[in-house]
């Protein structure tokens, strides 16, 4: 902010004016048109507050601010976000009641962004009033809130109860338990759902007598509401409830709701207590989850809506991880294992493929024996799914099932389905599993591959898709990297450059593809020593497609190349190619002499 704009007229007047300053350009700020400066000047709140000190803050910018907050939603987004770090701002926490006014209004407006900004920075703020303070200023805030007319109001006071409850006098702490109870039974659904939304966070701060008899009975009274996005919020705060009581009033206080949320004739609720049904099985214990949630996740597991399934499925892995293990494995092999068979070939891709990525878990909790009796076969299915995803999760995943049935059983059941599929008569299916090539690779290990695997990398070399042809030769490039150039020494780079030789120029052009996707990885020594003198031989080629491509293969390679190969041995070959009858090959070969400095 200059001082320079200001008229000055002599010395007179001039400190009364220089205090005034930072208000009024803030005030001709924001009442100025463009919403865009009304919001920089919002943003530079605390640097205003700083020119203005600690008193004039309080009893001049505050003031302000409350009384003439009637602006677009960011603007009071981003105020509503400066006033929680406003404490220091105001002379410290002896202060901070002087913030609770404008973030007070609000905390009342329709925008449901900026209601939620002011709370959090409420909630903020509340950690600096004292006990007293808090008392005094902030609880009848948080009552004004919860009486309001207007339901936004109301919503937002649900989210300030649990952050002063635990500090203030027992007398207060009564009001405020009412305040809620009011809040729960609201007529509109939105006071209703912020009252369900913040019940587990508020029953933490509770003492566990009033848990059991105020929390249960909203919470009974919440998970029966005639709207499912109030009923489905219930089952979130199931979890913390179950979590505090103790284990032998859970039964007859927690279990009954859970039930009927189980069975719960919106989708949505019945999803919401599918995807929390790994925490709800830690809160509520062994012994219930035993009784209960294990014919309620069959049921899931067979819900008429996907979503259902699809979240249910989600959670198999861990669900069967947390059993008790004295009888783990018989739950999983007679109850949830059937249920998992049919999912396998459920009607829905997103459920299969949610399943997939989680199925092969289960071979570590069942051992060796069941998995290749019970597990493998439901592999194999998905293997041949016609879904990718369904695919990519299974492959993906192959390495935890390695460490359970080892290498060669794998080998013998998993492998001929990954041969079948890398042979595929649609050559999307091929690319797909090409795809797949470097993991695999990394999870069964260089000996493995070299036997089983090598022979169908180079096969897609010279497939008769051009899309196949390329992907294999980056693929040829993830392996060296993942296996190193000495493997790649021995291996992959004779066959290559055998292929420099094929009758068929495609092939042989994919030997320069092969190359250009090589030589960084296999480094200056083997690109110099083997590579080299096949792409300068391959300059004579009759076609003048691979003339074209030897000159672009020597533009990639150069880089590669110590400059004394540069100057002897490619300069030459470029120069003739640059003088060739075909204007392509005259063209790349110019290119490639100028990208590699050597005119």
């Amino acid at each position: 902010m200059q001082s320079s704009s200001r008229s000055g007229n002599g010395d007179q007047g001039a400190d009364g004016d220089d205090s005034l300053y930072p208000i009024a350009v803030l005030i001709d700020e924001l009442r100025n048109e463009d919403v865009q400066l009304r919001l920089n000047s919002i943003k530079k709140l605390s640097t205003i507050a700083l020119a203005l000190g600690v008193e004039r803050t309080r009893t001049e910018l505050l003031p302000f601010l409350t009384d003439t907050i009637y602006d677009e939603d960011e603007v009071l987004l981003a105020l509503a976000e400066q006033l929680g770090n406003f404490t220091m701002l105001v002379g410290g926490p002896e202060y901070v009641h002087c913030l609770l006014p404008p973030l007070e209004s609000l905390a009342t407006v329709e925008e449901t962004v900026v209601r939620d900004k002011a709370v959090e920075s409420l909630r903020k703020i509340s950690q600096e009033h004292s006990p007293v303070d808090l008392e005094v200023h902030f609880e009848p805030l948080v009552k004004r809130l919860a009486s309001g007319d207007w339901f936004t109001s109301r919503t937002s006071a649900c989210g300030l109860f649990s952050v002063c409850y635990p500090r203030v006098s027992s007398t207060v702490k009564a009001e405020i338990r009412q305040h809620f109870r009011t809040l729960c039974s609201d007529d509109t659904p939105m006071v209703r759902r912020a009252a369900a939304s913040k019940l587990g966070e508020f029953a933490k701060v509770l003492e566990l007598d009033y848990v059991k008899t105020d929390i249960i009975s909203l919470f009974t009274a919440l998970a029966s509401d005639e709207q499912d996005s109030v009923r489905l919020l219930a089952v979130e705060a199931c979890v913390s409830i179950a979590t505090l009581l103790p284990q032998e009033d859970l039964e007859t206080l927690v279990m009954p709701t859970l039930r009927q949320a189980a069975e719960d004739k919106s989708w949505r609720v019945r999803y919401m207590v599918a995807d929390k049904f790994s925490e709800l099985q830690k809160a509520v214990g062994p012994e219930i989850t035993k009784n209960d949630l294990v014919p309620a996740f069959q049921n899931l597991l067979k819900d008429c809506e996907a979503e259902v399934r699809a979240a249910a499925a989600n959670k198999v892995k861990e669900f069967c991880e947390n059993l008790p293990e004295d009888n783990r494995e018989q739950i999983i092999m007679t109850h949830i294992l059937p249920c998992v068979k049919e999912l396998v070939s459920d009607t829905n891709q997103h459920v299969k493929s949610a399943l997939a990525s989680v199925i092969m878990g289960l071979s570590t909790i069942l051992g060796k024996d069941n998995t290749i009796e019970h597990l493998l076969p439901l592999f194999l299915a998905q293997l041949k799914d016609e879904c990718p995803e369904v695919r990519l999760n299974i492959i993906s995943n192959l390495d935890c099932v390695n460490e359970v049935i080892g290498i060669r059983q794998l080998s013998q059941s998993l492998l001929p389905a990954i041969v079948e599929l890398a042979e595929d008569a649609k050559w999307r299916v091929r690319l797909a599993i090409i795809e797949y090539m470097p993991l695999l690779a990394g999870q069964l290990g260089v000996e493995f591959f070299d036997e089983k695997l090598n022979t169908l990398c180079m096969a897609w070399l010279i497939d008769h898709v051009y899309a196949i042809r390329e992907a294999a030769t980056c693929n040829l490039m993830k392996l060296v990297e993942k296996f190193g150039a000495e493997w790649a020494q021995n291996t992959i780079v004779p066959k290559v450059l055998g292929m420099a030789n094929d009758p068929n120029y495609l092939h042989r052009m994919t030997t320069l593809f092969c190359i250009n996707a090589l030589s960084e990885a296999c480094g200056q020594e083997i690109t110099t020593k083997q590579m080299l003198p096949v792409v300068l031989k391959m300059s004579n080629d009759q076609v003048a497609n691979v003339r074209f491509n030897v000159a672009k293969s020597l533009q990639k390679i150069g880089p590669v190349l110590d400059s004394n190969a540069l100057q002897t041995e490619v300069k030459p070959v470029l120069e003739k190619l640059a003088s060739d009858t075909d204007m392509d090959v005259k063209y790349f070969a110019q290119e490639a002499i100028s990208v590699l400095a050597l005119a």
